[in-house]
């Protein structure tokens, strides 16, 4: 009898003091969903040079963010959206595409870029904001595949690669089963 209203007390302990705690945490992942989203579609490469980083590249994929995104899109208008942040130790050369760097989807160019303005409402919500980096609202071509790499190639630096899915990418790893 001892032993089962020890376990019920001890039962009730964990549950007690976990319950706030996981009610707090579901009210901060409620209030911050769209950033953790975006974070969850956010990579970043780092272009090197003797071991140093010389340039510093995150790409947020915009499009499954929202809710309904079709992941083969059939309209010809349709686009793959990409929230690009590049810092280079070269101060002076900031700009994304220029003679020393070409950026790729899936083998194909950017169809338009735009600078995005520091404090820009594009950025509220991006997980990794350096204070040194200029930003990118970038479109490429749709891609009817559901993992697609971002290439950054520099003359200079050498290629960063960035890997992009439509779905989880979980779903494209391969499961070790315990058995």
């Amino acid at each position: 009898m001892v032993k089962i209203g020890l376990v019920a007390v001890s039962f009730l302990l964990i549950v007690g003091c976990s319950s706030k705690e996981e009610q707090a945490l579901m009210q901060n992942y409620e209030s911050n969903k769209m950033y953790y989203k975006k974070l969850q579609k956010t990579e970043k490469t780092q272009l090197m040079q003797n071991g140093v980083t010389k340039v510093l590249l995150t790409a947020t994929y915009l499009n499954n963010t929202y809710a309904n995104q079709s992941i083969f899109n059939h309209d010809k208008n349709a686009t793959e959206d990409f929230i690009i942040g590049i810092y280079n130790e070269d101060k002076e050369n900031q700009i994304l595409v220029n003679h020393d760097f070409s950026l790729t989807l899936g083998g194909k160019d950017a169809l338009n870029m735009k600078s995005i303005p520091k404090g820009s409402p594009l950025l509220k919500d991006i997980g990794f904001i350096s204070e040194w980096s200029k930003f990118y609202l970038v479109h490429f071509p749709h891609m009817n595949k559901k993992k697609f790499k971002l290439i950054i190639d520099s003359e200079i630096y050498g290629k960063g690669t960035l890997e992009f899915a439509k779905v989880a990418k979980y779903v494209f790893e391969k499961q070790n089963s315990i058995f």
